[in-house]
């Protein structure tokens, strides 16, 4: 990571704040297929209205999400694709350390499983 001031790092810090929440990633997975309303996220994340509001409103302020206004209704979409880059990344890496983790948990076990039986 490049240097940056405390002002720049803020703003990092609120960005990846807005991201470590599991209603919000449903939210913004809901989202990679386009625009939505409160309603569509709702049915298709299966929080409460309310709930997915709070998070709307918390990913807007981020900088995460846009809202644009199509007569009575608001439609909620992803502020910028990169989002879904920077998910998929950390998503593989989490793939990647579980992965080890299991094969680790498996070894040991092999080897637990060799000395109970000498």
């Amino acid at each position: 990571m490049q240097a940056l001031d405390e002002s720049a790092l803020t703003h990092v810090a609120t960005y990846f704040r807005a991201l470590s929440e599991p209603t919000r990633l449903r939210i913004l997975n809901t989202l990679r297929e386009g625009e939505k309303n409160v309603s569509q996220i709702t049915e298709k994340t299966g929080c409460g209205q309310a709930n997915v509001s709070k998070h709307l409103a918390l990913l807007f302020e981020a900088g995460l999400v846009t809202r644009t206004s199509q007569g009575t209704a608001v439609f909620y979409g992803i502020a910028d694709a990169a989002t879904f880059e920077l998910c998929d990344i950390v998503c593989g890496n989490v793939a990647r350390i579980v992965e080890r983790q299991f094969a680790s948990a498996n070894a040991l076990k092999k080897q637990l499983g060799k000395i109970g039986k000498a």
